[in-house]
């Protein structure tokens, strides 16, 4: 078979952007993972990436003429102190896939050091971090979340010395692009008007073709307000806590990227926090939607000079741009608060977007008053919706907002539609990930990432994916960036 066609039209596009970098050798890979539904969506054979020669390609070892490996050059705040340079430390873009008229990234990571390694890295990632990085990408994509996608998990033969010696492995993703805030940040920095007019109009293209505008900085300012509203949306219905929302995860796509210290709510708490870096709760659950207000104030700073001179000649004046940047950031709020009611009203089966966020805000006080697991609760609504009963051993309360919802008669087909029985708990993916790190048996790995990825469709024998955590593991409970 001929190797898939890949380009690097990023990289042709902005050579002072990237810059060469060749994946590590791996002297003896297997392929642990394949996602065949992911490769038969973007053109590729699964028979064929099972391969030798697949195997290569997946790795970044054999490609097509038509593409260069890369990493990427970008800037960004990290719990809010500004870096100007951070880059991609163990990850390389191995080409682009067209596929349906749009260009996908194919990008590695734990693939080894590049140019932009920072000291002390070795540019590898253990095989933990890159399952867990499989398994929640998919479970956040099963669940209707715009992200990453992952399509392999290989392990290279090497071993690597983080707390212990691990298995080395690298995840292959693929995503719509790899442009963050962090790319302009770092754009902006140069002074370079004309590079950051060309990485502004190629975003815009790229991401939001059918959009002509006078101004494409603010047009693009708005559509990735937007995105990230909706976004941010999603991440709170599903309990999402991201766990490192510096500007170099947020997409100009909109989509989600780096679960590393991802984590689920178990019972819902505004202030949880489980990445064991975010020492003063800054990416909290409840603080995420404000992060990203303040993210998208960053991604507006950088786009200024744009605003200000989108072509050859200046439309507006510096403070006549701060304006309109400033007014296009603030839409955040409204477009949050309308996306967060309507997915309220989609999981409470009513049709009042108005009744969906009171009767959502009212659940989520009491939840949070009665220490009430936040998936167990909502994938429960179904059951009580069709039986019309209502728990016994429950607040007063409580009580009280089941019967406000059920004179609503509320839909039992969309109730069960909008709420997972199923999602990536935090005891689970650690129990899988153990099982299949140190004795390389991937059977927990693999019901549990068919539950996650089928997450609306209670089956009897999964009954305790269902199941939350102990209090004393959601006690203590952190997560890692883990490399």
């Amino acid at each position: 078979m001929s190797l898939p066609h890949l380009t690097s039209q990023y990289a042709d596009a902005f050579p002072e952007l990237v810059r060469h970098a060749t994946p590590a050798p791996t002297p003896d890979p297997q392929l642990v993972l394949l996602n065949h539904e992911l490769a038969i969506e973007i053109g590729l054979d699964p028979a064929w990436l099972t391969t030798g020669e697949g195997i290569d390609f997946l790795l970044g070892h054999t490609l097509p003429d038509s593409t260069e490996p890369f990493a990427q050059a970008y800037a960004g705040h990290q719990f809010g102190g500004y870096v100007p340079l951070l880059g991609d430390g163990r990850a390389v873009l191995t080409g682009e896939l067209t596929v349906d008229d749009q260009l996908i990234d194919i990008h590695l990571k734990g693939s080894g050091p590049t140019p932009f390694s920072r000291p002390g890295s070795d540019g590898y990632a253990a095989l933990g971090p890159m399952l867990r990085e499989y398994l929640i990408s998919e479970a956040v994509y099963a669940l209707g979340i715009s992200t990453s996608r992952a399509l392999a998990v290989i392990t290279t033969g090497n071993t690597i010395l983080r707390e212990a010696e691990q298995p080395a492995a690298v995840l292959v993703r693929t995503g719509p692009s790899h442009i963050r805030v962090g790319t302009f940040q770092y754009v902006r920095a140069k002074k370079d008007l004309e590079l950051l007019q060309r990485v502004t109009n190629y975003s815009l293209t790229r991401h939001y073709p059918h959009v002509e505008a006078e101004n494409p900085a603010l047009a693009l300012l708005e559509h990735v307000v937007a995105r990230q509203a909706q976004l941010l949306a999603s991440w709170m219905h599903a309990g999402l806590i991201h766990g490192v929302m510096n500007t170099d995860n947020m997409t100009i796509a909109g989509h989600s990227i780096d679960f590393g210290p991802v984590a689920f709510l178990d019972a819902f708490d505004p202030n949880a926090v489980f990445s064991s870096i975010d020492f003063a709760g800054r990416y909290a659950y409840g603080n995420q939607p404000v992060i990203a207000e303040w993210n998208l104030s960053r991604f507006a700073e950088a786009l200024l000079p744009v605003i200000m001179q989108p072509g050859d000649e200046q439309l507006l004046t510096q403070d006549e741009a701060v304006t309109a940047a400033t007014e296009t950031v603030v839409c955040f709020r409204s477009i949050y608060s309308e996306a967060w009611a309507t997915g309220f009203v989609r999981r409470l089966g009513i049709s009042d977007v108005e009744d969906g966020a009171s009767l959502g805000t009212e659940v989520l006080e009491q939840l949070r008053a009665t220490d009430t697991d936040f998936t167990s609760f909502f994938a429960g609504l179904a059951r009580i919706a069709e039986s019309g009963e209502i728990p016994a051993d429950i607040s007063l309360e409580l009580s009280a907002w089941y019967r406000r919802w059920l004179d609503m008669r509320p839909d039992v087909e969309a109730v069960a539609k909008h709420n997972p029985v199923y999602i990536p708990r935090n005891h689970l993916v650690e129990d899988a990930i153990e099982d299949a790190v140190t004795d390389g048996n991937y059977e927990t790995f693999n019901t549990l990432a068919a539950a996650v990825t089928d997450p609306y469709t209670r089956r009897a024998a999964l009954e305790r994916f269902e199941q939350p955590a102990s209090m004393a593991f959601a006690l203590n409970y952190q997560t890692f960036c883990g490399t």
